[in-house]
């Protein structure tokens, strides 16, 4: 039986009509009997970049008897230039977070996953302190395991004071070395000491970014800090509740 944690994470392709662009990481949500696809906002469309997909492709497992067996679904971006995606800004400006609602109507039917829900959003942000081991699940520079389709998990810890905002933005620090491709993997920490193969055993505290850099670091003498920006999970409330929206459902 496959670790639940490494169902409810998905390899995420940015393309470009049939042009691959770049690699990313997504996850699965379910909230109101609804599943999105949560990931990065500057995946979807990063405008520093000029980074401008058209649609995500992300991998399925469709065989519970050979985790081997995938499929290609593709999620467009926009609907008549208008995008599909969901995103929120708070007092800082854009949060670095989207959620694309999947129709599930157009998923395989013999699909299995596993998803996260507001049960595994943190209930009391003290509950967490600076220091904690989080694990990170994606797909670093695009690595993984190619036979079996699935992630890799990689350690950090948090590196800012949990709960609060860090610099005024809506995102906390973790320290681990990270790269790109895991853009939009989530942050977790193990619930119970229960093993996470039947169930999804982990609080979703936030949603990896990107790395932070320091505008004063001599690129000559002085090597990166490894630090990273985490959006916290909660946000996932605002951005996935029952709000008619359209939905993406396209396969490919």
């Amino acid at each position: 039986m496959i670790e639940s944690l490494l169902l409810a994470t998905t390899r995420v392709s940015t393309m470009l009509a049939d042009k691959h662009l770049t690699n990313a990481t997504g996850f699965f949500f379910e909230a109101d009997n609804r599943l999105f696809l949560v990931t990065s906002r500057h995946v979807a469309l990063d405008e520093a970049t000029n980074h401008r997909p058209d649609r995500l492709q992300i991998e399925l497992h469709i065989d519970p008897e050979n985790v081997a067996v995938i499929t290609q679904f593709s999620i467009p971006l926009y609907q008549q230039n208008t995008p599909l995606w969901r995103q929120a800004a708070d007092t800082a400006g854009v949060v670095d977070v989207v959620a694309l609602e999947l129709q599930r109507a157009a998923l395989p039917k013999s699909m299995f996953y596993q998803a996260f829900g507001p049960g595994h959003l943190l209930k009391k942000l003290d509950e967490v302190e600076i220091g904690t081991s989080v694990t990170i699940v994606g797909f670093p520079l695009g690595f993984h395991d190619t036979l079996h389709h699935l992630p890799v998990a990689q350690q950090a810890v948090i590196a800012s004071a949990f709960g609060i905002r860090f610099q005024g933005n809506g995102y906390f620090l973790t320290a681990g070395r990270m790269h790109r491709g895991t853009s939009g993997a989530p942050v977790v920490v193990r619930t119970t000491s229960r093993s996470g193969r039947g169930k999804l055993v982990w609080t979703l505290l936030g949603i990896h970014a990107s790395r932070l850099d320091v505008k004063n670091r001599d690129e000559q003498e002085d090597e990166r800090l490894n630090l990273n920006c985490t959006w916290y999970a909660d946000i996932l409330r605002t951005l996935t509740d029952n709000v008619a929206a359209p939905s993406a459902s396209r396969q490919g």
